[in-house]
Formats: C-alpha cells, sequence, structure tokens
C-alpha cells in the first residue's frame, strides 16, 4: 500500500508541477502495480463464494454467467461516469475486502471501470474517503435494500421493481441493468424463464393437490402436496440458483400462503 500512495502522490506533484504526461505515467505504473497482486484478492474467493451459496452476486446464477471472478465495487484503476468521463479510480480500496464483490465475467467485463454518480453528488478520495456519502447509480448487491429495487418477469428479464416509488431508485436500477447487461446474456435470460415456468408448473401441482385433500383423508393427495410444497420451498431457499425470481414469480401470483411457503 505503500508503494501505491507513494506513487500516487508522485503523479499529483507532477500533475501540479504541469507535466502531464509524466503524471500519467506514475498512475500507469500504479495501476499495473495492483493488478499484479491481484492474488491478494483472488486467495479470497472460495470465502466469498461461501458467503453467496456459490452463487454471482449480481446475476444470482451459479454458471450461466460465466467464469467467477472477484470483482471490486469501486473500481481500482478509473471511476467512469454516464457520460464517459473518468475520473482516477478508488485505487487504496484495492486490497480491501469490503470492495470485493463474486460476479460472472459476463457482468465484471461489461462494468468495467464504470461507476457512475448523481450529478452533485460528492466524490471519495483518498484524502477525504467519504465512499458511504457519495450517490451511486450501481446497486450493491450486498445492500438489502438496493437487492429490492430489482424485480424479474415471466420473460426472464431484470426489471425495475413495481414497488420502487421515486424516480431516482427507478434510476439506479435501469443503470443497473443496463451496464451490467443483466438482459443482454441469452443463456441467463432463458434460464429465468425456465425457471419461471418451473415455479407455475409446482404451484400448479400444488393447488390440485390441495383441493383434493379438500375433499376428504387422501393420502396420495397428501403426498403430493408435501413433495409440492418442499420443492417450491427448495427453489426459493437462498443457496438455490435464480432464488429472486422464484420469490417474485410468487408474488406476482399474490399467494399469501406460498410465499410464506417460501420464505
Amino acid at each position: 500500500m505503500a508503494q501505491v500512495e507513494a506513487l500516487t502522490q508522485a503523479a499529483d506533484a507532477l500533475r501540479q508541477a504541469g507535466d502531464q504526461d509524466a503524471a500519467k505515467e506514475r498512475i500507469k505504473a500504479r495501476n499495473a502495480f495492483i493488478s499484479d497482486k491481484s492474488g491478494h484478492w483472488a486467495r479470497l474467493k472460495p470465502w466469498l463464494l461461501a458467503l453467496s451459496h456459490g452463487k454471482c452476486w449480481f446475476s444470482e446464477s451459479k454458471d450461466i454467467y460465466s467464469h467467477y471472478h472477484v470483482e471490486h465495487f469501486r473500481p481500482k484503476s478509473e471511476a467512469k461516469d454516464l457520460d464517459g468521463s473518468t475520473q482516477d479510480g478508488y485505487w487504496w480500496l484495492a486490497f480491501d475486502y469490503s470492495n470485493y464483490r463474486i460476479c460472472g465475467s459476463v457482468g465484471n467485463s461489461k462494468k468495467g471501470g464504470w461507476f457512475p454518480l448523481r450529478e452533485g453528488s460528492v466524490r471519495s478520495c483518498y484524502a477525504h474517503q467519504c465512499e458511504e456519502s457519495e450517490s451511486r447509480y450501481f446497486l450493491d448487491p450486498t445492500d438489502p435494500v438496493d437487492v429490492e429495487l430489482i424485480a424479474f418477469n415471466e420473460e426472464g428479464n431484470a426489471i425495475v421493481s413495481p414497488e420502487v416509488s421515486d424516480d431516482w431508485n427507478a434510476q439506479r436500477a435501469d443503470v443497473s441493468i443496463q451496464r451490467l447487461k443483466l438482459n443482454e446474456h441469452e443463456a441467463l435470460t432463458e434460464a429465468r424463464r425456465a425457471k419461471w415456468q418451473a415455479v407455475l408448473r409446482e404451484v400448479d401441482g400444488y393447488h390440485r393437490a390441495k383441493e383434493r385433500c379438500a375433499s376428504g383423508p387422501n393420502p396420495t393427495a397428501q403426498e403430493r402436496l408435501r413433495n409440492h410444497a418442499r420443492e417450491i420451498r427448495k427453489m426459493a431457499s437462498a443457496d438455490a440458483p435464480l432464488s429472486s425470481i422464484v420469490r417474485w414469480c410468487l408474488s406476482f401470483l399474490d399467494d399469501r400462503q406460498l410465499l410464506r411457503l417460501a420464505s
């Protein structure tokens, strides 16, 4: 970290002296030094995967979204705004595990250095570190409030949650969906569609078995009812792939009993 800080300070001094080219070379050297130490965060991949039950933190898939990367939520080299302009990255967070997220390589490559902030937002820097005060567009998969801003539909698409009532959070959800290409990876949307249909089949079987049980003792129907309930609960569990799609499907069906079953 001392070498990273020294290179950044040298770049700042050169920039103030008017030598922009030399300053850029120092920043390149700093970024190269950080990249050469990628083994630091790679060693944490098993631990990060354990936290997410082996799923990508952004797509919630286990293998559809390609190989897992340890992604820096706040980019380490440069931070790109919506208009394409760039700022220096959050280099001081390069080795901070709290800035790491597990992400499939599709989303990681699309996100890249993008980290847009709302117009007028403060921007954290090494001299004044205030990440918590930034008004960021990207949703953080470790923030339970952010997670609730995205929903899914029967077509397998990620959408802005119908429960979002303010324009700013709707924009944040939309930018995150677009920049992470959550709807443009065909295998992922197809898997979501298939999962939605699988839930509908289990729900239909559950209600059919329930109707048969209502007319009198029926051990076969009772066993089928238990099996469908068990499968719905299994698909909605935290360690199951695409479990959020399962819960949103049940939510759109507006079946309180099944929602309680899945919770």
